[in-house]
Parts: structure tokens; sequence; C-alpha cells
């Protein structure tokens, strides 16, 4: 016992110490088999399941995954010791799916992290007995309860190498924000300054630059929001820049995104959904129709309204579909309509597709 709690004490990587406690388990009461569910957030089913004493091909027999009915879910409802000389006879028996080895005396234990359920350890038909013995009972009870301590000690862990992940992406944004874009600032003011006594070609070629500086502070600004961003962020720029990794596979290219205004803070829940709906649909048809390798997708809040404008390089997305009627610029139009807003959207063969739209918000 000992051993074992050592043992799980020394690897901090919570798969790698979920299934050594399984393993440990197995190890010190004799099981054939052992499994450790992991609880849901709502306490009504397993959300993992790691198993220990099957081959892979029985794995892949058994297909899917338990989700915690049967006996499984007794320790859910009620976490319990429970010991079962026979799991058919139990009531509460769901029986075996096909493929899965039959199995007969059953040991279930709770596994508890600061006093909450994290998840069950389950054991199965005791090698050279006809079930489980009290002693197999306390004993797991023990590593179970070393079991919590270990994983909520990953779980820490985990967290303090966030926090100096996070603390590491401020150093990087401050550095970005302070240094990098006030110089290319001040670069742009500089050749501003300068197009006034420049020849018209050389002034339309500044001008040029400055744009592209314009385009490059902005994209950094955005880099620095993303950096300064959880990956639970539930805001609106979070909300869209995980549709846009969404569709990166099916578009084959990764969409270029610029933000302006407070549109975390700015845009309502409603149009929001509308916001994110539109920009699938337009970038879908960038996928379908345009053979792009390039797409921008905008988004701004300024004075009430707010406004998506989306670019792409290729032949035309919207050009099959409108000769054909299809429905994805219908219901985007519709989608502008119905919040007092509008749509507009030009495209050719030869460059590309750019869709505006956009709809009043409330100050």
């Amino acid at each position: 016992m000992l051993e074992a709690t050592l043992l799980l004490e020394a690897d901090l990587d919570l798969p790698t110490l979920l299934r050594h406690i399984v393993e440990e388990a197995r190890s010190i009461t004799g099981a054939r088999f052992g499994a450790l569910g992991v609880v849901n957030h709502e306490r009504t089913a397993l959300s993992e399941f790691v198993t220990a004493g099957l081959d892979a091909q029985t794995e892949t027999q058994i297909g899917a995954r338990p989700k915690g009915l049967g006996v499984l879910g007794l320790l859910i409802n009620d976490p319990q010791p429970l010991r079962l000389s026979r799991i058919s006879s139990h009531p509460g028996s769901f029986g075996f799916p096909r493929g899965h080895p039959e199995m007969t005396s059953f040991l279930g234990v709770p596994i508890m992290m600061r006093g909450e359920v994290f998840g069950n350890l389950y054991l199965t038909d005791k090698i050279g007995w006809s079930e489980f013995t009290l002693d197999d009972e306390e004993t797991v009870v023990g590593l179970a309860v070393a079991a919590g301590i270990a994983i909520d000690n990953a779980h820490m862990h985990r967290r303090v190498q966030e926090v100096a992940v996070y603390a590491d992406r401020d150093r990087v944004a401050r550095d970005l924000h302070d240094n990098v874009i006030q110089r290319l600032f001040g670069a742009g003011l500089a050749l501003q300054s300068m197009t006034a006594g420049a020849e018209p070609e050389m002034a339309a070629r500044m001008h040029q630059v400055i744009e592209d500086l314009v385009t490059t502070i902005r994209q950094i600004r955005n880099t620095i929001f993303e950096l300064g961003q959880d990956e639970g962020g539930d805001g609106f720029r979070s909300r869209l820049l995980s549709v846009l990794r969404e569709l990166d596979p099916t578009l084959g290219f990764k969409v270029d995104v610029s933000f302006g205004g407070p549109v975390d803070t700015s845009i309502p829940q409603p149009v929001a959904e509308h916001l994110l709906s539109v920009t699938r649909e337009a970038l879908t048809n960038v996928a379908r129709h345009a053979r792009a390798t390039r797409a921008l997708v905008e988004v701004t809040v300024q004075h009430g309204t707010c406004r998506l404008i989306v670019v792409d390089n290729g032949r035309g997305a919207a050009v099959a579909e409108a000769r054909g009627g299809g429905s994805g610029l219908v219901n985007m139009r519709q989608r502008a309509q119905m919040l007092q807003g509008n749509f507009e959207v030009t495209f050719s063969e030869e460059s590309g597709t750019s869709l505006i739209w956009q709809v009043p918000i409330a100050p």
C-alpha cells in the first residue's frame, strides 16, 4: 500500500496518474480487470473511462466507453464502497455489451477530491477468489484517499504551469504594445509627414506603406488580445476565433481576422449569434465555390453600428450560388433585415467576393 501511494505521488501527469491508480488497485487486490470513471461536472454520468486488463482487440470490440449506467452508476448516485459477489445478480445490472468479457465479482470505491467526488474506481474478477474481501475494500478505500490527494496535486501543478504561461504571455503582450506598436506608429507618422513634399508616384507608394503599417498594428493588437485570453473565454472575440479555427480545415488555410472597437462589451447576445452564423455561412461559401487562398474577416463596432466584412481572393464565392438561387445569401440578407440592418455583396470571377453585413446596436 505504501509503495502504491509513493508511485502515485511520483507522477503529476494526470492521464498517466489515472492509469497508475487503476493498475495499483488491481495489483493490491488481485483483480483481473480494473477501470476508473471520471464523473462529469453535473455528477450525472461518466465523462472519461480508463481501463486496465483488457487487450487492444477487446477494447475495440467493446466500442464506446460506458457512461455510468447499471452497476457503474450506483456509485455516481450514492458514492459509497460497493462489493458484489456476482454483478449480474444485482437488480441494477444492465448486462454487458457485445464483445465484453464476462465479469463476476465487483468492487467499487469513490475517489474524493476536496470533499467532492472526482470519479469511481471499479475492480472486477478477483483472481482465485469468488469475491472481493472486506480487507480488499478497506485497502482500496485507503488507496482512493491517496489517489484523491495525488489528483489534487496534479491539478494544482497544472494550474501553476498555466499561471506561468499566462505571466509569460502578459510580458510578451506588454512588449508588443509598449515597444513594437509604438515604433510602427512612429514610423507611420514619419512617412505621413514626408508625403507632402514627395512626387505623386512616391507619395502613392508611401500611402500604401502607411496602410500596410496600420494593418500590421491592427493584427498585432489582435495578437495581444489572444495572448491575454483564457482558453475558456466566452466573449465574442473568443467565440468568433473558435468558429474560424473550426473552419480552417474546410478552407485549407488560416483566415485573417481583425477587430475594431469594443466588440466584447457592445455586441448584444442576439446580434452575436447572427454574426457568428453569417460568418460561418460566408466562409462555407468561400470553401465551396471560391477556390480562394486567402480570406479576411473584420468585425468593427463604431457609432452604434456593428459591421462584419468578409473578403476572399477567389473567383467569386457567391457567383455559383447567386446564379443558382441558393439560400445562403438569402439567409444572410434576412438576418440583417430582422435586425433592421443591411447586407451587400459584390463578386467577380477575377477579384473574389466582398461581403458587408451591418446592423444597428444599442449605444
